[in-house]
């Protein structure tokens, strides 16, 4: 072996020697490290300084008496005693987990039939397996049009819609002789109810927008395959479609799970505060008083809840990749 190498040293130029080419090796490797290193420095400072840091200044916080001045004694865990025994925060947190459950199946399962309607819903076109309806596109503009509202408009606006006396809803209910409930009279479940569909209106037009574009990366071939042996739409979605869109279901119920924990300015402009009060909303009140300290340990805890629901999610909704 050791022949063989001195062999090569002297037919190949010395550039071209075993331990040079190791040399280079090793040279382009830590070099491309450097790169990514320089690239990333300055974005993982940003991150660092605006995103890290407040997390753990909230935390620190949580274990002081903090009401707003330069003064914040450390109390340990009192915080988080006082949390455990609050009636008021049970209560907030028990609507937010409803929320939390709740809304994500509506939203993502309105969002997934309407973007199937759209890019798999209209009748078979020369040359293609699968068509969207007619009009389409203009679909797609329509349901992600809330997104581009302020969440205090839509607040106001819904809040007008299910107005006792002069709202839409029971305006037209009165049209056919029926008495209108009291939607945001008092009713904690009509309050729950009006406010997951507000929470659904305003956010199914984004999984619309996100489902669509998953479903029209899937080959044709294989809608195509699926049609010669005889499988209907219902069959299709669930055997096709659903399986190679799976990522982008799971990101999606994550991120509206977070969406859902997080509400609070339509909770806070639309529902009146003796129907419900959403965790962020009695977080919101805590801050409003000055307790601070109280405050930053209710927001502790929504981090905690937070964190918990996308580990469960991705646990939950691991499959194996499938590749096409």
């Amino acid at each position: 072996m050791n022949g063989l190498l001195f062999g090569l040293a002297i037919v190949l130029p010395p550039r071209f020697t075993p331990e040079r080419v190791r040399y280079d090796r090793r040279y382009r490797t830590l070099d491309k490290y450097r790169f990514i290193v320089g690239f990333l420095a300055v974005p993982l400072a940003f991150y660092a300084l605006f995103v890290i840091s407040p997390f753990l200044q909230a935390i620190y916080y949580s274990f002081t008496d903090w009401s707003g001045g330069p003064v914040a004694n450390f109390i340990g865990f009192d915080n988080y005693r006082k949390m455990w025994n609050d009636d008021r925060f049970w209560d907030s947190l028990r609507v937010s987990t409803l929320l939390l459950v709740v809304a994500p199946v509506v939203t993502l399962v309105l969002g997934m039939f309407f973007a199937y309607m759209i890019t798999s819903g209209g009748r078979h076109r020369r040359g293609r397996a699968i068509a969207g309806v007619a009009g389409s596109s203009l679909y797609k503009v329509v349901y992600f049009f809330p997104q581009v509202l302020s969440v205090a408009i839509i607040a106001v606006v819904w809040g007008r819609v299910f107005n006792t006396n002069s709202g839409l809803i029971n305006g037209g209910l009165d049209k056919i002789g029926i008495n209108g409930p009291a939607w945001l009279g008092g009713d904690e479940t009509l309050g729950l109810i009006s406010l997951l569909i507000v929470i659904s209106w305003s956010f199914v037009g984004f999984y619309v927008v996100l489902f669509s574009a998953a479903m029209g990366s899937v080959p044709q071939d294989i809608y195509e395959a699926a049609l010669l042996d005889g499988a209907g739409r219902a069959r299709t979605f669930f055997s096709v479609t659903l399986p190679l869109i799976w990522d982008a279901v799971r990101t999606g119920w994550i991120y509206m799970g977070i969406q859902a924990l997080d509400t609070f300015a339509i909770c806070l402009v639309m529902v009146p505060p003796h129907v419900l009060k959403v965790t962020p909303v009695f977080l919101y009140e805590r801050f409003r008083d000055g307790q601070y300290g109280y405050a930053t340990s209710i927001g502790v805890v929504l981090l905690v809840l937070s964190m918990a629901f996308s580990l469960i999610v991705m646990r939950v909704g691991n499959r194996d990749r499938i590749e096409y």
